[in-house]
């Protein structure tokens, strides 16, 4: 396993850096499809809007937070112990709290001037309308955007972390640590993970009778506590992949269960799409608890089964996937703004919703990664997000070698 294994000389979990920054690139997708579905749910909703793009939508919104929610336990962890408590704060302060203080205003503002420009477009008359005054900010009010996700690592990590020290200091000599361990190792060489992992989400969402089906975990985007099926959710999500990094030779199994757990992820999915697609029956509890547990299952086992994939394809170095490894971060903080004035210069364009979907990703992602490579890779910014990078030594050397 020591392939696998991160060691003291620096190696790199090249499997998981490439999956935490694909799931962070799919989030580019997703937010381009919005304006895509039918019916309308989103701030620029396009006229070409079709049903289709919502088994995408659903999809993707399925695993992808909770997916990068397990990596980040992992790698959070993974710092702990490099650095210690006080080094994982400072370090956690710089790398999430203060690109969350530095992005929230700036993309708040992008949000607010493409839907005003949408709404005067679907409507010119509201242009001679007086302007409705802004939502007062309070607790449950305040508008995190997408930047959400670096608002709850925050809280997991100031509630996670000293609970671990506080495990730690009563359990000094480690039997505590080594049952549970041996029970986690249990249940993922077992193939029970998913059950297991996704029993408390399933348990709070029988809980919440208004509980909106289709859009599974409800995105904390809004308010400064999140609902109780997101907390459960990623909470759980960030434990286990706290876990898998104490026993990290368990990256092997998961190499052994991709296969089967991404066959039933593409079954769970289906499951799920066409419980929820009843929605006479939705109503009756029973049916509702059996469209929970397909989603829940879901989750997991697209989870798991792309973490599995990753170690199985991707688990040696790589250029290109370092590379996305490392822009996934500035690409995720700028995408949406990109992708909403695309949206919205795309409403006048006479093409079919497949035609504009692969439009606005694929320009989004070019201009995100134009700015990375240009204004942040080795600049202050990009020091902040990913620690300090240098051009290639290849690089440097290019003009002298001309010369020579």
């Amino acid at each position: 396993m020591t392939h696998l294994m991160q060691t003291e000389e620096g190696a790199r979990f090249h499997a998981l850096d490439a999956v935490r920054g694909g799931a962070l690139f799919l989030g580019v997708v997703l937010h381009a499809g919005l304006a895509y579905m039918s019916p309308p749910a989103w701030i620029v909703n396009d006229p070409s809007g079709d049903a289709a793009v919502g088994p995408l939508f659903f999809t993707i919104h399925m695993f992808r937070m909770s997916l990068f929610f397990l990596l980040a336990g992992f790698f959070a962890r993974l710092l702990y112990q490099k650095r210690g408590a006080m080094g994982f704060a400072v370090d956690r302060l710089k790398r999430v709290a203060a690109p969350l203080g530095i992005f929230w205003f700036p993309v708040l503002a992008a949000i607010i001037t493409v839907a005003i420009m949408a709404a005067l477009k679907a409507n010119p008359s509201l242009a001679h309308q007086p302007a409705p005054p802004p939502p007062p900010l309070t607790v449950g009010t305040f508008p995190l955007t997408h930047l959400w996700f670096l608002y709850m690592l925050l809280l997991l990590y100031a509630v996670l972390v000293p609970l671990r020290g506080l495990l730690a200091f009563i359990d000094s000599g480690g039997g505590l640590r080594r049952a549970a361990d041996s029970v986690f190792r249990g249940v993922l060489k077992s193939g029970a993970a998913p059950i297991v992992f996704g029993l408390p989400l399933w348990l709070v969402i029988q809980s919440q009778p208004q509980w909106q089906h289709w859009l599974g975990i409800p995105t904390p985007d809004t308010g400064l506590i999140p609902n109780i099926i997101a907390i459960t959710g990623y909470a759980t999500a960030f434990i286990a992949g706290w876990c898998l990094n104490r026993n990290a030779d368990l990256l092997e199994t998961l190499h052994k269960q991709w296969l089967i757990n991404l066959i039933s992820a593409i079954a769970f999915t289906v499951a799920a799409q066409w419980l929820g697609g009843r929605q006479a029956e939705m109503e009756a509890g029973a049916w509702r608890a059996l469209y929970a547990g397909a989603y829940v299952l879901g989750l997991w086992t697209w989870s798991l089964g792309l973490t599995g994939m990753a170690v199985q394809c991707l688990n040696r170095p790589s250029r290109f996937w370092r590379y996305v490894a490392d822009s996934s971060y500035w690409v995720y903080l700028v995408h949406l703004p990109f992708v909403l004035v695309l949206q919205y210069l795309l409403l006048d364009l006479a093409a079919p919703y497949f035609v504009k979907l692969p439009l606005a990703v694929f320009a989004t992602l070019f201009l995100s990664l134009l700015s990375y490579q240009l204004l942040v890779r080795y600049s202050f910014i990009g020091a902040i997000l990913n620690g300090r990078k240098r051009p290639s030594r290849k690089a440097r050397q290019t003009p002298v070698n001309a010369t020579a």
